[in-house]
């Protein structure tokens, strides 16, 4: 018999069907790396049907663990069975009102979670798009035509009415009233809460440069701005990206394949300086100038030219990249501006605690908009965790957040790339292996422990990797008996 549940073995995202899809719909990794769930038997003195995900608490209702935890992409052997006198105490008794604002995923996550354990909760889920809540990992793939339009909705509209999940779609929230409970809109009647939460995400990261408000110069974020890109992408049209992480990268290899022109800008001497160190930044960048992406790194703009709509880009060496569309791919800032005005408590995101509970105990918050000791995450994966742990707080549980090591399991420019942890260790107290072969590995050590590694071109690790890192397990052992990258791989491999 056929196995109907598929694992993505990178980002953890599970496909319900008799067959393989042909990519995941959150990474985009192929099907060559997805795995089938195969049952295990309980072990003994479990409690049939329900298990904890040991890395992040979230609890799975089944005769048999998850080939991967739905939250934070745990392996099945992460799950422990929930002891006996435990097994009624997770369960909500949230009866009240409860309000996401954010149709990302931050936001649908917590709606999902809110309804799974607080059955008869009211929950609304508020989305300034118009849109469904979508894929938004997955618009540079609209970008280059591998999907369309309807592939990126996470959900059809009929899920959120067989859910009892309202949707405020178009929806723009005004303030927010503590002391009354309130979400006021600019053109919606007011909404009551019992619990909050707030997911409203975060919005690029403009440049202050001259031309910036010229006609054809985009950001990425949404999928109005993908259709506007996409009117702008004939053959032959030059386009300048500026920003060589990876959303800028992502845009540059969908747009070539339309055939335009495209020049990427990076301030820094090479690709990925957040994820990358220079060797892998520069193979990378090898694999894009084969792409018939043009890059400029190590340069400066001085402003974008033009008089109505763009025409170039300057730089501060005095060149001109002639350009009629010019993406800006500079980062994101959180969308703080209302719970400021609240009065919550805000650094660069608001401060949240290890429940994900703001300032005000009935307010929660999560994604890229919440910032957890310090830290602010601004990738897929820790959103949609977050948002699962801030749903069913809202929902009267009780689900700790611990924060994860920052990570990438993306594809880029059709290469397989993980990156996690410290890749950029900057004293002699770190220990770093390296092998620059047919593919790429870097691992980087302290005390014993692993606090950061890159693979590229072969990810197959990744999972033995993000493990050792999350469970803090000690290496003395692999590091006593190793003297190279190779022999580290294959001590990681054997460990986990």
């Amino acid at each position: 018999m056929a196995n109907e549940r598929w694992c993505c073995r990178v980002c953890g995202y599970i496909h319900l069907g008799e067959s393989l899809p042909d990519c995941c719909p959150v990474c985009g990794a192929k099907a060559d790396l997805f795995e089938p769930s195969a049952p295990l038997s309980n072990p003994a003195g479990s409690v049939p049907g329900r298990w904890r995900c040991i890395n992040c608490d979230f609890i799975h209702d089944g005769e048999v663990p998850p080939a991967c935890c739905t939250v934070c992409g745990a392996g099945k052997e992460q799950f422990e069975p929930v002891a006996e006198q435990e097994k009624d105490s997770g369960k909500a008794t949230m009866t009240g009102d409860i309000v996401v604002i954010g149709g990302g995923i931050a936001g649908l996550s917590a709606a999902e979670a809110a309804r799974r354990i607080a059955p008869d909760a009211s929950i609304t889920l508020v989305c300034q798009e118009d849109d469904l809540p979508y894929y938004r990992l997955n618009l540079t793939r609209y970008l280059a035509g591998e999907i369309t339009a309807s592939d990126l909705p996470v959900h059809p509209e009929s899920w959120y009415a067989e859910q009892r999940i309202t949707m405020l779609n178009g929806a723009e929230v005004t303030t927010i009233d503590r002391s009354a409970r309130l979400v006021a809109f600019k053109s919606h009647p007011a909404q009551s809460y019992d619990r909050l939460v707030l997911a409203m995400g975060a919005h690029p990261s403009i440049p202050p440069l001259p031309g910036a408000e010229l006609e054809n110069v985009a950001t990425l974020r949404t999928c109005r701005d993908a259709e506007m890109i996409l009117q702008q992408s004939r053959p032959g049209a030059g386009c300048v990206i500026i920003g060589g992480g990876v959303l800028g990268l992502e845009a540059a290899a969908a747009l070539a394949r339309r055939d335009v022109r495209v020049t990427l800008v990076e301030g820094v001497d090479w690709l990925l300086p957040r994820q990358l160190n220079r060797a892998v930044g520069e193979r990378l960048a090898a694999v894009a100038r084969g792409l018939g992406i043009n890059l400029v790194c190590g340069a400066r703009i001085r402003e974008l030219a033009g008089m109505q709509a763009v025409q170039g880009v300057v730089l501060e060496s005095g060149e001109t990249i002639p350009a009629d569309l010019v993406i800006i791919a500079a980062g994101v800032r959180s969308n703080s501006y209302l719970a400021r005005m609240a009065g919550l408590d805000v650094n660069n995101g608001v401060v949240v605690d290890q429940h994900l509970r703001t300032s005000d105990p009935g307010i929660f918050a999560a994604g890229d908009l919440s910032e957890h000791q310090g830290t602010l995450y601004g990738t897929w994966a820790p959103a949609q965790y977050q948002g699962t742990i801030a749903g069913m707080n809202a929902a009267g549980g009780d689900a700790v957040f611990g924060g994860i090591p920052r990570s990438n399991s993306i594809k880029v420019l059709g290469v397989d790339l993980f990156s996690i942890g410290l890749v950029h260790p900057d004293d002699a107290s770190y220990l770093v292996f390296e092998d620059d072969g047919d593919t790429f590995q870097q691992f980087v050590f302290r005390d014993s422990h692993l606090v950061g590694a890159v693979l590229l071109g072969d990810i197959s690790l990744a999972a033995a990797v993000k493990k050792l890192m999350e469970t803090n397990a000690s290496c003395a052992e692999l590091l006593a008996g190793a003297s190279d990258a190779r022999e580290i791989r294959a001590g990681i491999a054997g460990m986990v």
